[in-house]
């Protein structure tokens, strides 16, 4: 009914030494970039008690967001609408249906929007393992999925870990436009196409820009997922609420150049793209537009 393609749940609990150590090897190292919010309330991030004081477990869910409708410089998710208020409602609805049963509980919805490690999480509730592209690959289901959590205050049965199913594989990695992908320190962002036009703030280098411009990347990058063999059993999404709008699959990216910021909230205050901003977008667009010049 909810539209979640799979769902696990984890005992809350800080996470385990060895991805808090990774992860502050990967903070040391700058591989975030400008996401500067990675660094913030560390403390929460590594033991979600903290950011949900009673919590005792975490539902982790999955949407689906695979459409053979796609669009060559824009990231397949993000010609969905916005998942963020759409995957938070549909917990918060879960969470209604739990109290229905006459449970009293209490919880607390997130997805992409607090310091939760989404992934480890997705992981830890037996959703599927961290492929080399840094994506949850879900068995028997592949990559395109976007993740969502519910911590409540209620002890339940508990799911476990899915050991990695990636094998001696690398293609994401030969994939990789940037070489942003490492198997052994994970990514850096700053060399990732979906980082530089979707979080990168201020001007690009030169390198970034031609690096946008010659993969002809406008916003997100979608090649380490459609390169991987696990997602040859990818189902379309068709859930009503979470279907591509027309208006972005057919989108020229030139559009961007003659928007007023009034036009640009007006059009896509209800897109992914709209958290980017204008100035973002437009600079995208102008590395692509420089570059074909040039090739001209």
């Amino acid at each position: 009914m909810l539209g979640f393609e799979t769902c696990g749940i984890a005992p809350v609990s800080a996470i385990s030494k060895e991805h808090e150590r990774f992860f502050h090897d990967w903070l040391e190292k700058s591989q975030q970039g400008d996401m500067h919010y990675m660094e913030n309330h560390l403390d929460k991030r590594l033991n979600p008690r903290l950011l949900v004081p009673g919590g005792v477990s975490i539902i982790v869910v999955a949407l689906g967001y695979y459409h053979p409708v796609s669009h060559p410089e824009i990231a397949r998710y993000a010609l969905n609408p916005d998942y963020h208020p759409l995957i938070r409602q549909k917990l918060y609805t879960l969470l209604s249906h739990i109290r229905e049963q006459d449970i009293p509980v209490s919880g607390k919805a997130f997805t992409d929007s607090a310091p939760v490690a989404e992934r480890y999480w997705a992981l830890q509730a037996g959703l599927g393992w961290i492929g080399k592209n840094n994506q949850l690959i879900i068995p028997g289901k592949g990559s395109w999925f976007l993740l969502g959590e519910l911590v409540i205050n209620l002890a339940l049965e508990y799911d476990h870990p899915v050991k990695s199913h990636c094998g001696n594989c690398h293609r994401c990695i030969d994939a990789c436009p940037g070489n942003a992908l490492n198997e052994k320190t994970g990514l850096n962002a700053r060399q990732c196409l979906s980082y530089l036009t979707i979080e990168k703030k201020g001007s690009f280098s030169l390198e970034e820009a031609h690096l946008c411009g010659s993969n002809g990347c406008f916003f997100g990058c979608d090649r380490c997922q459609e390169v991987c063999p696990w997602n040859r059993f990818s189902q379309e999404q068709s859930l009503p609420d979470f279907q591509p709008f027309p208006e972005l699959t057919n989108m020229d990216p030139a559009t961007f150049s003659l928007l007023t910021e009034t036009g640009f909230q007006s059009l896509f205050k209800k897109t992914s793209l709209y958290r980017t901003g204008l100035s973002a977008l437009q600079r995208n667009h102008e590395a692509i537009k420089k570059f074909r010049s040039s090739e001209r």
